[in-house]
């Protein structure tokens, strides 16, 4: 983390939120009669106009299933998801229309993109989904320009083949923004590219929120990115956030023993890396008490029986998040001997 974190370009704290999340869970059945599998279990999450929140984790730990659950694509099992103040309307009109004003941006833009359609056909589906009234041509060539893909006449009849890596995602991204969309949910953006393109792309999103209002959740593993590229974090482990709140704050003084142990594998990280023991859980089989313990170095490491919050850890489960901006955390131990 090398760059200062970025700074709201429209996001205000006493601001409505753009699209909310409240007590949401979302649980797959068993195989065969099997425990549920809790993918969310308890998420609070808000997101305000013109912010980036970064959703971050390790593999497996509920990140995508909360986007998708946030873009309408799974059902919740139970909470809700508000957009502009309303709840979401799961009936097919009402999620075409939402789809509109919330756009998808996935990782792999060799997978996001028909390798038989052309750039223009790529970016204009949207448009014809949705029933796009006006000049068509014109409103492709505008994103491909807003996506850096200038000029975009040039690369209306090329093939996703044709194409180097950073401008299939600009592609993508070019297809999200033909609707005018007023968030994104980008999930693994940069995690495909080559090191040298990826921060093409971030400065790319960063200057779609300074001239377009955009709000985006951005979901990874990477810290650094949420670093360099978020107003807010929100740190995701087993189906609930543990932690979240300003990006500096989260990312320069952690305060829940996971993000201290992802923050110390960082290359430019003070002291040794914290490997932490086992696997990250079953999602059917999460454990009493909080969910980190069993895998926790600083239970293990004796600092919460002398905090005296080791039965605590192992028996009590703590608190949801709130879904605001205001710096939060999960775990008994921080809230006992870690000031806020």
């Amino acid at each position: 983390m090398t760059t200062s974190p970025t700074t709201p370009a429209t996001a205000s704290p006493t601001e409505s939120p753009l699209l909310s999340a409240e007590g949401l869970r979302v649980t797959f059945p068993g195989r065969h009669g099997a425990v549920p599998s809790r993918a969310v279990d308890g998420v609070n999450l808000d997101i305000r106009p013109g912010e980036i929140v970064a959703l971050v984790g390790e593999s497996g730990c509920g990140k995508t299933t909360l986007a998708r659950a946030l873009l309408g694509l799974v059902p919740p099992t139970s909470g809700s998801v508000r957009f502009a103040g309303r709840p979401l309307d799961y009936s097919a009109r009402a999620l075409k229309a939402y789809r509109r004003r919330v756009q998808l941006v996935l990782q792999d833009p060799s997978g996001s993109l028909n390798p038989r359609h052309t750039v223009y056909e790529a970016v204009a589906e949207g448009l014809r989904i949705h029933g796009y009234g006006g000049d068509e041509q014109t409103a492709v060539a505008g994103a491909l320009s807003r996506a850096g893909l200038r000029p975009p006449e040039r690369f209306f009849l090329r093939y996703p083949h044709e194409l180097s890596g950073g401008q299939r995602q600009r592609v993508v991204i070019a297809g999200a923004l033909v609707l005018d969309p007023e968030l994104i949910v980008a999930d693994e953006p940069v995690a495909s590219l080559d090191a040298s393109v990826r921060g093409e792309i971030l400065a790319l999103l960063l200057r779609l929120r300074t001239e377009l209002g955009l709000s985006a959740l951005v979901v990874t593993h990477d810290l650094g990115l949420a670093w360099n590229i978020a107003d807010r974090v929100a740190v995701m482990y087993l189906g609930r956030i543990v932690e979240a709140g300003d990006v500096e704050q989260v990312l320069t003084a952690p305060r829940h023993p996971y993000t201290q142990a992802l923050l110390s594998v960082l290359p430019e990280a003070p002291g040794a890396p914290v490997v932490l023991s086992g696997e990250p859980p079953d999602p059917s089989r999460i454990p009493t008490g909080c969910r980190f313990h069993p895998r926790c170095q600083i239970l293990s490491g004796g600092e919460a029986e002398r905090a005296g919050v080791a039965d605590a850890c192992r028996t009590r489960e703590p608190d949801v998040l709130g879904g605001s901006d205001v710096g939060q955390v999960a775990c008994h131990w921080a809230r006992t001997v870690v000031a806020p």
